[in-house]
């Protein structure tokens, strides 16, 4: 049964929402319509943070010329490379190849080093990363290269990690500047005080290895609901070294300043992919560093190389997925490479 209170209260509701329905119609949009407005503005607003960042990129990167020498526009070298794991390092030296370094090396165990030459005859590969002289090995040629990417199947044996801590030290007297991914990751994780306060190093961590790495040097369990801040915080405990969180979204800070990375991918995540951000980024944070931060209008050179290599292996998985759908793998992306790169930098 209905009371005449309530019936007085129905009657009042009705009124109410025809009134703001008149008066929505006379002076403004619909209520739907304002919010997909602010959706939008809010859309377009992180395409244009996207698109000037992207032009960054394109600041950085060396014309081509046939005045240049072989080795001028970047010789990069990947450590890493065991029994277990070859393919990891041939991926991010024959990224770094396909994103323009004019010669790519590989320090690895010598076990992986046959393996890793037959896969192509266009890597430079050192079976030294298991000798007990290895990191000297790895020191004398240094002084040619312009960038190392440490960790693509490194593995965790206990030489192989010693190894690669020297490897570190030396390549940080030297001022060279370092990518860190995979294992490599895990032995900072054991040791923060290796990269602590190295501007030149840029870490590129999974969820998985982000929560390690985080919980490492932090003490304690990232916020889950916060991970811009997360990311922020790990990269100033670290002493401002850039911190890469892969992801859904990837999210960039070196600890004064983030981006976002939201350039389409696809649903396909396949093994590999990372190793060609990282052999990507070897070749980005070298030129970037080259250009200066006024080629970067004051921002982060390796900020804004993390997020070119971030933008290009989303593109490459975006463009391999159209023509491979579930299928794809790391080699469809690395055959994307030219053509990605092409579309992001060179239009």
């Amino acid at each position: 049964m209905v009371t005449r209170a309530g019936a007085g209260t129905a009657v009042a509701g009705a009124v109410v929402v025809a009134l703001l329905s008149a008066a929505l119609a006379l002076y403004g949009p619909p209520l739907d319509a304002v919010l997909e407005r602010a959706f939008s503005l809010r859309k377009a607003h992180s395409i244009k943070d996207m698109e000037n960042t992207l032009q960054l990129v394109r600041n950085i990167i060396p014309p081509l010329s046939s005045t240049k020498h072989k080795g001028q526009d970047g010789r990069i070298g990947v450590v890493g490379g065991c029994q277990e794991y070859t393919g990891a390092p041939y991926f991010a030296a024959i990224s770094a190849l396909k994103v323009g370094a004019d010669l790519s090396h590989v320090f690895c165990a010598s076990a992986a080093a046959p393996v890793i030459k037959a896969y192509s005859p266009e890597l430079i590969v050192h079976p030294v990363l298991d000798s007990p002289n290895a990191v000297h090995e790895v020191e004398k040629w240094l002084p040619r290269l312009h960038a190392l990417v440490v960790g693509p199947g490194l593995g965790r044996d206990d030489a192989l990690l010693r190894n690669v801590q020297g490897i570190l030290e030396v390549s940080k007297a030297r001022d060279i500047p370092v990518v860190i991914d995979a294992d490599g990751l895990w032995l900072v994780a054991q040791q923060p005080a290796l990269i602590h306060g190295y501007r030149k190093a840029v870490l590129t961590p999974n969820h998985v290895e982000f929560s390690r790495l985080y919980d490492a040097v932090l003490r304690g369990p990232m916020d889950s609901d916060d991970s811009h801040g997360s990311v922020l915080r790990l990269s100033q405990a670290l002493g401002n070294v850039t911190v890469v969180q892969k992801g859904e979204r990837d999210i960039l800070s070196n600890g004064q300043q983030v981006l976002v990375c939201s350039q389409e991918g696809s649903s396909r995540r396949c093994g590999g992919q990372g190793d060609l951000l990282s052999g990507s980024l070897g070749v980005l944070v070298h030129w970037a560093l080259l250009a200066g931060p006024q080629k970067t209008n004051g921002s982060s050179p390796l900020l804004v190389a993390a997020f070119g290599a971030c933008s290009l292996t989303r593109q490459c998985n975006h463009q391999a997925f159209q023509k491979h759908g579930r299928s794809t793998t790391t080699s469809d992306m690395i055959a994307e490479v030219g053509a990605a790169f092409s579309k992001l930098f060179e239009t």
